[in-house]
């Protein structure tokens, strides 16, 4: 017997709820992140520049998301500690991590036995961008960076630099510095930009390469002197300090970055959604004036680009880590 018109959809509507469930969860899950509190792993001490950085992000990610966002501080290993924390998690998209350029492009090369690898992350935007400032205390009785060669040649027991850790640009530009000027410098690695500007403010170590918006505040106030930054053109922040290419150095030229990254087997709508809020985030004057009052730019690179500029990258630090023959300790 024939089942009546009405007992036939009943039936088709019972075998298709199941499916159309199926068939709608991912863009449901993406529709609803976070459905928790998200950590935000920072591999710097609080109070630095990725924290400050990380911190911004969370707080407008918030406003927009409704969600809550934790900056959670894993120091240690060059960043490496809060890598793998973020590797182990569920991927879900509830635990992010904050990476830098130096984690995410020098440490593949720096470190003989790197417990993670790059595959092991999804990029999901550039959050910020920024030149390096070669900064001095100002006992360093120069003003241009013409006459640092000479003062240290004659004062050769204080030549040392600092960086804010080693593997980083901070550490390679001062040792391509210090053979570019024939001078012997010791360097002197801190664990995050906080304490090494400390030192440098206090003339523990005469001079360093530093973040620009670490250094900015102490440069505008006479506490530190900068002589060159390390962009292709001046920086909007400090428009009188000339840039490396203009005094002969543009080999030197890099900027340094913080991104956000998720775990590389978080779901694509999930991924997705946390790339449209970081754009979304991105593109908000609000945001951006808040980051750009601390010296950062806030650049509008995410997804493929940014793994673009990830890859270039990394080929040109591998370059330099091999010829300064630098191994990271585990």
């Amino acid at each position: 017997m024939t089942p009546r018109p009405s007992t036939a959809l009943r039936r088709l509507g019972q075998w298709l709820m199941p499916l159309l469930a199926l068939g709608g969860a991912m863009p449901l899950a993406a529709q609803t992140w976070p459905s928790r509190p998200v950590t935000l792993v920072v591999g710097t001490p609080a109070g630095g520049a990725v924290d400050v950085y990380a911190r911004t992000l969370g707080d407008q990610l918030a406003r927009q998301t409704g969600g809550t966002f934790v900056v959670e501080n894993r120091a240690g290993a060059n960043g490496n500690l809060s890598a793998e924390q973020v590797r182990k998690a569920a991927p879900d998209g509830h635990t992010l991590w904050i990476s830098t350029q130096a984690m995410f492009t020098i440490n593949p090369s720096a470190y003989p036995s790197l417990p993670w690898k790059p595959s092991d992350f999804k990029p999901i935007a550039k959050g910020v961008e920024s030149p390096l400032v070669l900064v001095v205390h100002p006992s360093v009785p120069v003003d241009r960076l013409a006459d640092l060669g000479p003062w240290l040649k004659a004062h050769a027991d204080k030549a040392a630099y600092a960086s804010f850790s080693p593997g980083t640009p901070s550490h390679f530009l001062g040792f391509q510095f210090s053979e570019r000027l024939k001078v012997p410098m010791v360097h002197i690695p801190y664990k995050g930009s906080a304490p090494q500007i400390t030192d440098l403010l206090g003339g523990q170590v005469p001079l360093g390469f530093t973040q620009l918006q670490s250094a900015l505040p102490h440069v505008q106030s006479g506490k530190l002197k900068a002589l060159a930054v390390t962009s292709a053109q001046r920086s909007r922040f400090l428009p009188q300090v000339p840039t490396l290419a203009e005094l002969g150095h543009g080999d030197l030229n890099t900027t340094v970055w913080f991104g956000l990254m998720a775990p590389a087997g978080t779901p694509p709508a999930v991924t997705d959604a946390i790339m449209a809020a970081a754009v979304k985030a991105q593109a908000d004057p609000g945001y951006k004036g808040k980051l750009e009052a601390q010296g950062f730019d806030v650049p509008t690179e995410s997804g493929a680009a940014f793994e673009k500029t990830i890859a270039a990258e990394t080929a040109r630090w591998a370059q330099v880590v091999k010829a300064t023959g630098f191994k990271a300790n585990d």
